[in-house]
């Protein structure tokens, strides 16, 4: 099938449109922007500025991908997005363009559902098989890991860490990082317990779910700190992947501000 442009849609004409693609009534398709093989966009959406999306997406009714960063330090520098394959975009999500801060790109890769109302700020990095529900709001700088679920309402704080295969409760409000493999809820939210179920679905060993049940405990029960609590773990036999990830994760929360791995603004760099 080749591409189904409908007769009220703009398609600006130096726009690269792959084989199969659907642009739906009243869309509007910027020069810079290209879209892979199968994907489809609804009635509605803009995609703008250096664009790049990959192929089988859905992007559903009132979308605006390629938006200028809310930060009014960006002065139009040609920024761009990269989006991969097989993403969904509910109605009304909102993607914005990278600013200079970085290294000008704001990313999303594969397999992601992003709900009705998403809002992904600029210099974002997300990884893949990520849900977001209704009204998620990720602030600039925010990073996302692989296999995260945020539920509805949830807002991020720029430059905050949401580690792989966590659990964001409804209404959260993310201030600071949050560890890999946790449930975290609360206003601010703190972790509450391991992610038990979504490691299992994951197809992780019981050995390493007893681990980081037993690092979580000294962590966030006993809270003896994370030097003594890594010794303790780690002398109780092999160095599991899963709990050496959990470790240096917060370690690196720990060194920038506000517990944001990701914010070392005004940090001085050792000589």
């Amino acid at each position: 099938m080749s591409v189904v442009i409908a007769p009220t849609a703009v398609i600006d004409p130096k726009a690269q449109l792959g084989t199969n693609v659907r642009i739906g009534h009243f869309s509007v398709i910027g020069p810079d922007v290209s879209i892979g093989d199968g994907t489809v966009v609804d009635q509605h959406a803009v995609i703008t500025a250096q664009t790049t999306i990959g192929e089988n997406n859905r992007i559903f009714a009132g979308t605006v991908i390629g938006g200028d960063p809310q930060d009014t330090s960006y002065k139009n520098s040609p920024t761009k997005i990269l989006i991969g394959d097989n993403n969904i975009f509910r109605e009304h999500c909102t993607v914005n363009r990278a600013t200079e801060k970085e290294d000008g790109i704001t990313e999303i890769g594969h397999d992601n559902y992003f709900m009705a109302g998403t809002h992904v700020a600029h210099d974002c990095k997300l990884g893949d098989r990520i849900v977001i529900a209704n009204n998620g709001m990720l602030g600039g700088h925010v990073r996302v890991g692989n296999d995260v679920t945020i539920a509805g309402g949830v807002g991020v704080s720029h430059f905050a860490s949401i580690g792989q295969l966590s659990f964001v409760s409804a209404m959260s409000r993310v201030l600071h990082d949050v560890p890999p493999y946790t449930i975290v809820d609360g206003q601010p939210s703190k972790p509450r317990a391991v992610n038990t179920i979504g490691l299992k679905r994951h197809g992780y060993t019981s050995e390493d779910v007893e681990v980081l049940v037993q690092a979580f405990r000294l962590l966030y029960r006993a809270r003896v700190g994370i030097e003594k609590a890594r010794d303790e773990v780690y002398s109780r036999g092999p160095i599991r992947p899963v709990i050496k990830h959990l470790f240096d994760s917060i370690e690196r929360s720990c060194s920038g501000r506000h517990g944001r791995g990701q914010d070392q603004r005004g940090k001085k760099k050792a000589a």
